[in-house]
């Protein structure tokens, strides 16, 4: 759920959405029926037009390219309901029944039904190639100590920066803005490029791409090694209505049997994969 990992407000589950979870095929076939509220004709994505590199209105984004492949396997077309990732997102549109699908949401949020998940990732610092921080792996590493790092607001890792005194000398970027105008993360790694921090910390998803798209001569670490908490990696989902459970196993399914092609979608959009603990760095050339 971009910025994320913003933190939405819990909201009690939807009743049971009538009786329109009769299955009249095995839930891992394409034509499967799903609830009466999910189109047949269309896979129906819920999307931010300017959530860039996630999703963008221009479709070029990995979540537009997932949606694709989504589409692709299901044999169905992809529309979009386009609305800005803020507070009320889900109410006007998955909730209203405009769309059937959420392709990015991290995993736990009641707002959703979230299918299994398809992607681990992490928060990444991020530092200009051949940097003396290119080694660094961890907010405690005193090579930090005195050095000026971004950092969007409120984000977990401020809080490991916090524990390890590096706030005070920090540079903070707005979490919520309206990102048809603003970039927090495009600009902080601007910021980077022209010397004003020495480092950035940005969540895995955003920055790796971003990274790759853009700023080629950075690297991006991924922070595998923190230990305590906040915990800087998420599961991401797809979010579907709650009670949409046929739908939700038919996406499960998918997920399971494609996992290999998304893997690689997203690794060459420059999203740093991790194993679902947390502890390792997913290399898919091995």
């Amino acid at each position: 759920m971009p910025a994320w990992i913003a933190e939405a407000r819990s909201l009690s589950l939807l009743s049971v959405l009538l009786s329109c979870l009769a299955i009249v095929g095995p839930a891992e076939d394409g034509a499967a029926q799903t609830s009466d509220l999910v189109s047949t004709n269309a896979l129906r994505v819920c999307a931010d037009p300017a959530n860039h590199p996630m999703s963008s209105k221009d479709e070029t984004g990995f979540e537009n390219h997932l949606a694709d492949l989504i589409g692709e396997k299901l044999e169905l077309p992809v529309e979009y309901t386009w609305y800005p990732m803020a507070t009320g997102f889900i109410r006007n549109t998955l909730r209203v029944k405009k769309c059937d699908v959420v392709i990015g949401y991290a995993q736990g949020h009641e707002l959703v039904l979230n299918t299994n998940h398809y992607l681990t990732s992490v928060y990444a610092l991020i530092v200009p190639k051949g940097s003396d921080l290119a080694d660094v792996e961890m907010l405690s590493d005193p090579a930090l100590s005195d050095r000026r790092i971004g950092i969007i607001a409120g984000t977990p890792p401020a809080a490991h920066m916090a524990r390890n005194g590096l706030i005070a000398k920090s540079k903070p970027y707005q979490l919520v803005v309206d990102r048809r105008h603003d970039s927090p993360a495009t600009e902080m790694l601007s910021d980077l490029a022209a010397g004003e921090i020495d480092a950035a910390i940005l969540w895995g998803p955003l920055g790796g791409p971003l990274v790759k798209q853009d700023f080629p001569e950075m690297e991006v670490i991924p922070l595998i090694r923190e230990e305590l908490p906040p915990r800087l990696f998420y599961r991401i989902t797809m979010g579907v209505r709650q009670g949409e459970k046929v739908w939700q196993r038919q996406l499960n399914s998918l997920i399971r049997r494609n996992q290999d092609e998304i893997n690689r979608l997203l690794a060459d959009a420059g999203v740093p994969l991790i194993s679902d603990l947390g502890t390792e760095v997913m290399d898919l050339d091995n």
